[in-house]
């Protein structure tokens, strides 16, 4: 799966709201889309803005056979970070933050 699916798919996932959240330590700061901090029509903006620059993709350190997806977007000067992973039917945030 290229980028320009990976976006296209992680965007359809936001609208339908068709994801999830990994537990993790201090998810308040590391995911703030969890916390509410950001909403989803916020990610949605900063997804969108992200190019193919942008972008890395790597199995997860848990399971090798997933792969974890990461969007470094910037917005207003500021370096975002958004990571994930597609478990069917949607996704799951790693971590949303500056």
């Amino acid at each position: 799966m290229g980028f320009t699916e990976v976006k296209a798919r992680i965007l359809n996932c936001l609208r339908s709201g068709e994801y999830d959240h990994e537990a993790r330590g201090k998810i308040e700061v590391k995911n703030l889309l969890a916390c509410g901090q950001v909403t989803e029509e916020d990610v949605i903006r900063l997804v969108s803005r992200t190019n193919g620059g942008q972008y890395v993709v790597s199995p997860h350190h848990a399971d090798q056979t997933v792969m974890v997806h990461v969007f470094r977007p910037i917005h207003h000067g500021v370096t975002w970070y958004i990571k994930f992973y597609f478990i069917e039917p949607g996704a799951v945030f790693i971590s949303v933050h500056l």
